[in-house]
């Protein structure tokens, strides 16, 4: 990747204002508005809006990707995680006789997997990606947050401001790690808030 744009991070929060914590990921969003985060990073709140952040990948502006979503982790209900998307996986590319059996993009609905995978069916590619989740309590029609996942919000701001910290500083000294591998100490694992 070259040009005067090069090393940029961009920052999409995901989900949903009309389900209770999907919407976790524009809340995140929401508040890193108000924190001071190095040049060369765009926060925005995508939030079903899947199919626009796929296409506005597409010009290569931006190395890093880091979604902020409600994920199912299998674990309580505020829990967050950080995992790193290995998009030189295979399984991230629909072959020629595989497009015909996948479902058609819905522009309100689309999953952070579905907007990768987009991105990649339409030729495009960011170095590296980044998901910032947190498990949800509910996920019906209603515009707050659950206790335990509203909890989770400040330290998911946090997480987020250090990722791309870490990120922007890795980019600036322009050796960074190898695509898909992890940059020393972006990756977090799993911590439970109550």
């Amino acid at each position: 990747m070259s040009g005067p744009d090069h090393g940029r991070i961009l920052v999409a929060g995901i989900g949903n204002i009309f389900l209770g914590d999907d919407a976790f990921g524009v809340e995140v969003v929401r508040r890193l508005r108000d924190e001071v985060l190095p040049a060369g990073v765009d926060v925005s709140d995508y939030g079903i809006r899947g199919m626009h952040l796929a296409y506005d990948l597409l010009d290569g502006r931006h190395d890093v990707l880091v979604l902020v979503d409600a994920l199912p982790l299998d674990e309580p209900p505020g829990t967050l995680a950080v995992l790193r998307v290995d998009l030189d996986d295979p399984g991230w590319t629909l072959r020629p006789a595989d497009v015909l059996d996948a479902p058609a993009a819905d522009a309100h609905g689309m999953d952070p997997e579905s907007v990768l995978r987009l991105l990649r069916g339409l030729g495009g590619s960011v170095d590296r990606v980044l998901v910032v989740g947190c498990q949800p309590a509910a996920l019906d029609e209603r515009m707050e947050l659950s206790a335990p996942v509203a909890a989770a919000v400040d330290e998911a701001v946090r997480t987020v401001a250090g990722i791309v910290r870490e990120e922007a500083a890795r980019l600036a000294r322009g050796k960074g790690a190898a695509r898909g591998t992890p940059a020393e100490g972006s990756e977090r694992g799993v911590s439970t808030h109550a």
